[in-house]
């Protein structure tokens, strides 16, 4: 599925500065950064949920047919909270996903130690089949001030907190179909994002939150039953792609 047809020089720029990387099965394909150690993978050839390194909270979730189908407790008041702790600062996200029932799920990026936002929140995406978001929680709707500002009930507070949250969070359009697996490659490199949806960047993010020196976890949050998830990788990241800096406008100009 293609979102974006992108000028035939641009796909060019960007995929032979990659094309060494694709080559290699487990080291995703990438625009802006240069990944460079795997921190982790899961095919969910084996159940993680019980016998490894994932750990569940409000979930019904299970690992079935090589898959992982994630979903909501049925008496849950929350999403399902999958997470994988892991220590990093910039990093490259990628896994496949296909919507079968669920219509939203988030892929938050924490830092359990830091106070200043809600549940040390630090950034994510939030997918539906509409949309994709791009956001800043350190600085935007997770931050304390704003967190509570959103849910006093005052007017004032709902109109300065949307002030304070301009050029934190990006949105953009998407069409996903319930039963079809597609890729999502999440890039994030000081405080910058990229999301690219089956190889294709499709959003971008300068936020400084997304900056924060110290996460810890990251994983998925899944509102109702279901969504499946398979291939997740996450690799460090110590530098840019060699050129990115040439190719940031014509990126932007791309995917607006």
């Amino acid at each position: 599925m293609k979102l974006l047809l992108l000028p035939a020089f641009f796909c060019s720029m960007w995929f032979v500065a990659s094309a060494s990387l694709a080559e290699d099965a487990e080291t995703p394909a990438t625009v802006m950064t240069r990944p460079d150690s795997l921190l982790f993978s899961d095919d969910f050839s084996t159940d993680v949920l019980t016998e490894g390194p994932w750990r569940q909270t409000w979930s019904g979730s299970k690992v079935a047919d090589g898959e992982l189908v994630a979903s909501q407790a049925p008496d849950a008041d929350h999403g399902a909270v999958l997470e994988r702790l892991v220590d990093f600062r910039d990093v490259v996200i990628r896994f496949s996903f296909q919507f079968d029932g669920s219509t939203r799920f988030n892929v938050p990026i924490d830092d359990k130690k830091y106070k200043e936002s809600h549940a040390g929140h630090i950034c994510r995406l939030s997918i539906t089949p509409k949309s994709i978001l791009l956001g800043d929680d350190r600085e935007g709707v997770m931050r304390n001030d704003i967190f509570a500002m959103r849910r006093s009930g005052d007017p004032a507070d709902k109109a300065k907190s949307d002030e304070l949250l301009k050029g934190r969070n990006v949105t953009v359009p998407a069409d996903l179909k319930k039963g079809t697996w597609y890729t999502i490659t999440l890039e994030i490199l000081g405080d910058e994002m990229l999301v690219s949806l089956d190889d294709e960047p499709i959003g971008y993010l300068q936020s400084p939150g997304i900056a924060h020196e110290t996460k810890t976890d990251l994983g998925f949050t899944v509102v109702g039953s279901s969504v499946r998830f398979d291939n997740i990788s996450a690799w460090s990241v110590k530098a840019a792609s060699p050129d990115w800096e040439e190719k940031r406008s014509e990126i932007l100009t791309a995917i607006r």
